[in-house]
């Protein structure tokens, strides 16, 4: 069916990278991003992909960062967008715009332990499981629909920092096979 996917991240591009080395690498059509120097967009450089950086300390306000990073995305066309360690919430310009087709990972199993801090939270709480979440990206922080999960379960010892790699891998695995889905049937389901 083929697909054009966008991809915004800001880290060092791990979960790019897991997007590059499987067969959905060849609908990726570009990589965006907040920051100029990024692990993220080195990947995506290396890959042969377009790149595009919309840096909001360069706009007046957020509107005109959201209108930026909206001109960025209508030139790329997207089928979907695919926020993967991308540090910044999408305005309401964004969302409306590109609804139902901006998906975003998150390490742990929503609705429990929305934001920035989901594995520290977790841990926090003392649950014997968490995970990561797929989800739809709405208005909200981490509130949009969910399309997957992956449980992970808590081990004796784990610190934020154990416990996340682990949660990594899964998080992975799960965004690939759901973006494969997608490319195959045009759904996640």
């Amino acid at each position: 069916m083929g697909s054009r996917i966008v991809v915004l991240a800001s880290g060092s591009g791990t979960l790019l990278q897991a997007i590059l080395d499987s067969p959905v690498r060849a609908s990726v059509v570009a990589v965006g991003s907040d920051v100029a120097d990024c692990g993220a967009l080195v990947r995506a450089q290396a890959a042969g992909l377009a790149t595009f950086v919309v840096e909001p300390t360069t706009f007046a306000n957020r509107s005109d960062w959201n209108n930026a990073l909206l001109a960025e995305l209508f030139g790329s066309s997207p089928d979907v967008i695919v926020s993967a360690g991308f540090m910044r919430i999408l305005g309401p310009s964004v969302i409306s715009e590109f609804r139902g087709q901006i998906i975003n990972t998150h390490p742990a199993l929503l609705p429990f332990f929305p934001g920035a801090h989901g594995v520290r939270d977790a841990l926090a709480a003392g649950v014997v499981n968490t995970g990561c979440t797929l989800h739809y990206v709405d208005e909200g922080v981490d509130t949009g629909d969910i399309i997957s999960q992956r449980v992970v379960p808590v081990l004796e010892g784990d610190d934020e920092a154990s416990l996340h790699e682990r949660i990594k891998i899964e998080e992975r695995d799960l965004l690939v096979r759901a973006l494969e889905q997608f490319v195959a049937t045009g759904s996640f389901k």
